[in-house]
């Protein structure tokens, strides 16, 4: 099995990256540095090199983090980073705001390279659009980024097909980063396609459904006080009692190929991108090393068609959305 992947504009990455917003306190409990660094440390030393973090994880303080990762084995990282996400912006009602200007644009990047302690960024996402600036601007002004040596690649982050195919009308895109996963199948239908037509790799995130498809989220209890899952609406109670099933057909595979839960649901993954003829490198995060060390393995893990079809059955009987109505997306200027 690879360990590397060819997304689109011939960016190379690891078969497996790193969500590094675990790194960060928004699944509840202390995060203690020391760890964390070990942890990236560990991800670099066994080939997991394509680590994604964003500006508006830990309000910045996990790109410091990943900096003194980078201190040292820069050479060896493909780092992404991501802006466009401006942390609830007063009269929002508790609402995420966005922002997509070209002056944006550039104060991002500026600040990121500042704490990444890098000049350059191989792969820049706009991490959620603005609608109140067209995908055209927004990617025309990440594009003179490109043009200035600030980055290498660029990306978006849960945009729409029709969004993806003006934007690559623009300037090349190397990766979509969009949720994927058995219990979150949206981008199948119409985003997944447009990115192999047009040769841009997917980079499913919470690929592991934010924990819940390894069996470690049973109840609401198992979820703490400051935990952001309490406010998506498929980890309260009720709902996470009906999506037990899902997990069941999980653990019924997993059981079956000698793999744990975790391993299954990213073999699962990188079967369907087979399937649907798009690249997919999936970013599951961890605070502990041992966690990176199973979820690499799972690139050797093998599923039958039955076993694909039957865990994508379990996964399309889901309840409850992604998201709350206090996650929903809003452009800043419309506070």
């Amino acid at each position: 099995m690879s360990r590397t992947t060819l997304l689109g504009d011939h960016l190379t990455v690891s078969a497996l990256g790193f969500g590094g917003m675990a790194l960060t306190p928004v699944y509840g409990g202390a995060v203690d540095d020391t760890e964390s660094l070990a942890t990236l440390h560990h991800a670099v030393d066994v080939g997991v090199t394509f680590i994604d973090t964003a500006n508006i994880y830990g309000s910045g303080d996990n790109e410091l983090l990943i900096a003194r990762l980078l201190a040292d084995r820069r050479d060896e990282v493909t780092l992404a980073t991501k802006f466009g996400i401006v942390a609830n912006p007063a009269g929002t009602q508790g609402r995420i705001g966005v922002r997509g200007d070209a002056a944006y644009v550039q104060q991002c990047i500026d600040e990121s390279l500042h704490r990444l302690q890098t000049d350059v960024v191989d792969l820049y996402y706009l991490h959620r659009r603005d609608p109140a600036v067209p995908i055209e601007e927004t990617v025309g002004a990440m594009a003179e980024l490109v043009r200035a040596g600030k980055v290498r690649h660029l990306g978006l982050s849960e945009v729409s097909a029709e969004e993806l195919r003006a934007a690559h009308a623009v300037h090349p895109i190397a990766a979509l980063q969009s949720e994927w996963s058995i219990w979150t199948r949206d981008v199948e239908a119409a985003i997944a396609p447009a990115a192999a037509e047009l040769g841009v790799g997917m980079v499913p995130f919470s690929p592991l459904g934010r924990g819940f498809l390894t069996g470690s989220v049973r109840s609401a209890a198992d979820i703490g006080t400051n935990d952001f899952r309490r406010t998506m609406p498929r980890f309260a109670d009720a709902a996470l009692t009906a999506n037990q099933r899902v997990v069941d057909a999980v653990e019924q595979v997993a059981a079956e190929v000698g793999a744990t839960a975790a391993q299954v649901a990213l073999a699962w993954l990188r079967h369907r991108a087979d399937d649907l003829g798009v690249a997919s490198v999936p970013i599951p995060g961890t605070r502990r090393a041992a966690r990176i060390d199973e979820n690499l393995a799972s690139l050797s893990v093998q599923l039958t068609p039955e076993q694909v079809s039957a865990l994508g059955r379990a996964g399309d009987a889901v309840t409850g959305n992604r998201y709350g109505d206090t996650a929903a997306v809003r452009s800043s200027r419309d506070a």
